[in-house]
């Protein structure tokens, strides 16, 4: 199938995910273009997705170099960042997806107020437990809170990687979880209601809708396992 086709596949679910559960918010595709060559960001933006998410910096600063008329295209950074890469990442990207620690979003604030930038955020939250995920814990909602102290961020949501299981009833209570947990940050910090919600990928997309993602990232739905 090709990426328009595998699109029009996609938008006919999401509508009818939306209307399962109840929701009507706009949802955001990123097309997650990690591990493929420059040429599948061209096709994206050609088939009309204008956001794309990378998780290395590395291979992000080479594909980015190409970069040539796509106006309004949003790079977004969706990996695991370490503190060392945090300069690097505010110069190739629009926004950062992955918050996973107080001690990140510090530093990007001070990264990016010296930059003289505000960076637009997400942060990351680990809703199903398991160890070898990053992101804040859903009960760590003191950090979490703290985190809107930090100047030059913008924390505009939350993202959650659905747990590895076939299960589908732990994959719609993480993604649940997620859309509570901002709700309830989202009433003890009034001076920035927050209304992303990052959950759902190629496997889980459709559950993720249902529950009130507005945004999901795709690769292998779009252009296939990676070899």
């Amino acid at each position: 199938m090709s990426l328009v086709g595998a699109l029009k596949s996609i938008q006919s679910k999401i509508e009818l995910s939306q209307k399962r559960g109840g929701f009507s918010c706009p949802v955001q595709l990123v097309a997650v273009t990690k591990t493929h060559p420059f040429s599948f960001i061209q096709l994206c933006y050609d088939s009309g997705i204008k956001s794309i998410g990378e998780n290395r910096i590395q291979e992000a600063a080479q594909k980015f170099e190409t970069f040539e008329n796509m106006p309004n295209i949003k790079r977004r950074f969706i990996g695991h960042l370490q503190t060392n890469k945090v300069n690097k990442c505010l110069e190739l990207f629009d926004t950062i997806d992955s918050v996973d620690s107080l001690k990140l979003a510090k530093k990007i604030s001070k990264a990016a107020k010296r930059a003289h930038k505000t960076i637009s955020v997400l942060l990351e939250i680990n809703t199903s437990g398991e160890p070898q995920k990053h992101g804040f814990l859903s009960n760590q909602q003191d950090e979490i809170i703290d985190c809107f102290n930090e100047t030059n961020i913008n924390i505009e949501g939350f993202m959650t990687v659905g747990p590895r299981t076939t299960d589908v009833g732990k994959i719609r209570a993480s993604f649940i979880q997620l859309r509570e947990l901002r709700d309830s940050v989202n009433q003890k910090t009034p001076q920035q209601k927050m209304k992303e919600l990052s959950m759902g990928m190629s496997s889980d997309y459709e559950i993720a809708v249902e529950e009130g993602a507005t945004m999901i990232r795709l690769g292998s739905l779009l252009f296939g396992n990676r070899a």
